[in-house]
């Protein structure tokens, strides 16, 4: 097996948790040096090089399309551009140097004098000067909006790809979310003034009479006081603290200096707090930096960042790693973007965008601060929301979690293991006893998922959650 075909292998095996294919792919030919957006037959919109053809300089040119040979009898695929690149430039975001989108520069001198005279600027002003920033948004061709599952229709693809080739019609994996749950959610709370501090208590009454736990983003220095006694009261009644940022000023990656001094106040606020997630101020990001964090997981990166300061996104509804850390991307719209930003105090938008991420057993993550939801209508916007999840909980199968838990579950299914034995697969793994053994089924170029019955010991029946879609 060339090394070629050894990495889309562990590209599929990674992400599903399943055992060695039997297909072999193969590169067409060289890679041209120049990466760029392409087209698969999906019509799934890539970023990365082509052997074939030059690829577009940006995602609203025509875009070449890459079609793939798939060899059934000596069960090769030819492939003509490298998944593993790909997926790296759409989570890494790398495809922003090159796009319409990519010109926000986190460190110009408009947003640091933006950030500057923030604190004391009226919120209508704020308002007008962020719709001004972000005119244009609902132009941008890529990622798509409302929810972008590139890297995911990707890995769906290269799996059907191979299963056709295979000549099989099903393959086992480790289900993407513990015991079963068809999808997952989780919402999270960054905490940016000391009225939002102050509304916490209320705002986890609210949380709790729906049973919905979530996570509060404290900022660690100069916008409020963090004392032990609020931290631990959040604590006390099962809600996560992590830390938002150092101070919330807009210039942690200003340049890589100020980024290394900024980190290591930053760890240490995390193991003051006893914190184990990080996310950043307004979602401000270089990946590449973020292996100098000592947090399990951050949650600083968008899906779809068209409505936010910094473009770009993620283009997947599932947690992925960036080095140590599990990366637990932001997939639905934030509240400030839906209520200041779109003027709508309405739960549509965030259904049509859960609708999306659990059908295809994604992860829908919200940002809801405590500062923007203490007004009246917007408390009742947010009131809806959590009606909408906690049916999803109670009559679709939705796992609704804090990002601990879910950083907790990705980190551990990374390590589970499908074993056979006899004619029967089972999950082998430090946390094996929540995996589940699923089903892949090819139907055309698309997949379809089925999760094996279970035994329900309590009452010895079978528990059937099938997840084909």
């Amino acid at each position: 097996m060339t090394a070629f075909s050894q990495s889309v292998g562990s590209l599929l095996r990674d992400f599903y948790r399943c055992p060695q294919l039997a297909a072999e792919f193969t590169l067409a030919a060289d890679l041209r040096p120049i990466a760029g957006y392409f087209r698969t037959k999906e019509g799934l919109i890539c970023y990365g090089r082509l052997s074939e053809a030059q690829p577009a300089s940006t995602a609203s040119a025509t875009l070449p399309t890459a079609f793939p040979q798939v060899n059934e009898k000596d069960k090769t695929i030819s492939l003509p551009f490298d998944p593993a690149e790909v997926v790296a430039n759409l989570r890494l975001e790398k495809y922003r140097a090159h796009s319409e989108s990519g010109g926000n520069n986190v460190g110009s001198l408009v947003r640091r004098l933006y950030y500057l005279l923030r604190p004391g600027m009226p919120l209508a002003v704020r308002k007008r000067l962020q719709r001004l920033h972000l005119r244009g948004w609902d132009r941008i061709r890529f990622p798509h909006w409302p929810v972008d599952r590139s890297v995911d229709r990707l890995y769906e693809w290269l799996l059907a790809l191979a299963m056709k080739a295979e000549g099989t019609t099903e393959v086992p994996f480790v289900w993407f979310w513990p015991e079963g749950y068809s999808s997952c959610s989780s919402v999270t709370h960054d905490v940016e003034t000391s009225a939002g501090r102050d509304f916490c208590a209320q705002l986890m009454d609210l949380n709790d009479s729906y049973g919905i736990k979530t996570s509060f983003q404290v900022v660690p220095e100069k916008r409020y006081e963090v004392s032990p006694a609020f931290l631990d009261s959040i604590r006390k009644r099962g809600f996560e603290v992590n830390i938002h940022d150092l101070n919330h000023d807009g210039d942690l990656f200003k340049t890589r200096e100020q980024f290394i001094e900024r980190v290591s106040k930053i760890n240490r606020y995390g193991k003051e707090f006893e914190a184990r997630g990080f996310r950043s101020a307004v979602l401000n990001r270089r990946l590449e930096w973020m292996n100098e964090l000592d947090f399990d997981y951050d949650m600083s990166v968008p899906s779809v960042a068209h409505l936010d300061p910094q473009r770009g996104g993620c283009c997947t509804v599932m947690p992925y790693f960036v080095a140590d850390l599990v990366e637990i991307p932001v997939t639905t719209t934030q509240d400030y973007s839906l209520f200041h930003i779109l003027c709508e105090y309405s739960t549509k938008l965030w259904q049509e965008q859960v609708a999306t991420i659990t059908q295809a057993h994604g992860m829908a993550s919200f940002i809801i601060h405590p500062d923007y939801v203490i007004e009246r209508r917007a408390r009742r916007t947010y009131e809806q929301l959590l009606e909408y999840l906690a049916d999803l909980k109670a009559n679709h199968n939705l796992w609704i979690a804090r990002p601990g838990e879910i950083s907790d579950w990705w980190r551990a299914r990374a390590q589970m293991k499908l074993i056979k034995e006899r004619d029967a697969w089972r999950v082998e793994g430090r946390g094996s006893e929540r995996a589940r053994v699923a089903y892949a089924r090819a139907e055309g170029d698309r997949i379809a998922y089925r999760i094996e019955q279970i035994p329900a010991f309590a009452s010895g029946e079978l528990l059937s959650r099938d997840s084909a879609h």
